[in-house]
């Protein structure tokens, strides 16, 4: 093998197993073929024709399937990501529920709704009488502090800058989208393992206390996986005319508004919100409205 059909190889893998084995040889072939002698690297236009195509086909190729189900699935995921990822800064204090947490996610990957249920329930009451300052299922209290020493980590207690709605809200559409999905006979399907990669990333990030001011690494990070995920739903709702993608979003959105909404409603301290935090929440809704309008574009392009 050349060093050439090694590079070839490697892009390839941005197409699904599926499509590799069923036209990837020959693929390959055509590519090699057209190559110059002597050549050792991909053309950088062609090496990057190969991975928007593949990324088309694999979005293409989830595409199947009720768009509500899996919409619904990947909502539920994304909240699951993000409910993990705030515990585990605190992880030696809340060692049991960080592990349910965890369990509840990687059921929910590989489409095990309703065994997960149980371990999200729990998690969900747990979360609650920690917001609320009760002493339920243990005797975990507030102020329940980072692990990190202070000038490596300076968060702030576990949910000590918000109250009780915003997580409320996560956990609840969490139980409520695995009723929903419980309810079908057929399970949804299996999710990429790539999910768990975001939560190292946006761990920690409680959006109650984002310092998006500050332009702390942990708020800005999250912020960008935000957009990219958004922005990744109007794209691929553009190429399939689908709307699993826009469902999805809108479940984000909900759980992302109600921060919002207990600062100006809850504790009626609205004008305390920046510009950037703002600015932060109309990103959200504007990425999550092309979500949801770019299908409907797209079926009406087809159908003239």
């Amino acid at each position: 093998m050349t060093s050439l059909e090694r590079r070839y190889r490697w892009l390839l893998r941005a197409y699904p197993n599926a499509y590799r084995a069923d036209h990837g040889e020959e693929l390959l072939d055509i590519l090699l073929e057209s190559a110059a002698p002597g050549q050792a690297l991909p053309p950088a236009r062609e090496a990057y024709a190969l991975l928007v195509g593949g990324l088309r086909t694999r979005i293409i190729s989830a595409a199947q399937g009720p768009a509500w189900v899996d919409g619904l699935h990947l909502g539920v995921t994304a909240l699951a990501v993000l409910n993990l990822a705030v515990l585990v800064p605190y992880a030696t204090s809340v060692p049991l529920w960080l592990a349910l947490s965890a369990i509840a996610l990687v059921l929910i990957l590989r489409g095990h709704v309703r065994p997960a249920l149980p371990f999200a329930g729990a998690v969900a009451v747990k979360v609650t009488a920690i917001t609320m300052g009760r002493p339920w299922l243990d005797d975990t209290l507030l102020p329940v502090y980072p692990d990190f020493p202070e000038e490596l980590w300076s968060g702030p207690a576990l949910y000590g800058n918000g109250g009780p709605v915003a997580p409320l809200t996560s956990n609840v559409l969490i139980i409520a989208g695995l009723l929903a999905l419980s309810a079908r006979r057929e399970r949804p399907r299996t999710r990429s393992w790539w999910w768990l990669a975001a939560v190292p990333l946006v761990a920690g990030a409680d959006p109650a206390w984002l310092d998006i001011v500050a332009g702390s690494p942990t708020a800005m990070t999250r912020v960008c996986v935000e957009a990219a995920l958004l922005f990744g739903a109007a794209y691929a709702g553009q190429i399939t005319a689908d709307s699993r993608w826009a469902i999805a979003a809108g479940v984000y959105l909900v759980s992302a508004t109600a921060v919002i909404y207990e600062n100006g409603v809850v504790y009626q301290n609205i004008a305390t919100l920046s510009r950037q935090d703002i600015a932060h929440a109309a990103l959200l809704v504007v990425l999550t409205l092309a979500a949801a309008l770019v299908p409907y574009r797209a079926r009406r392009r087809i159908l003239l």
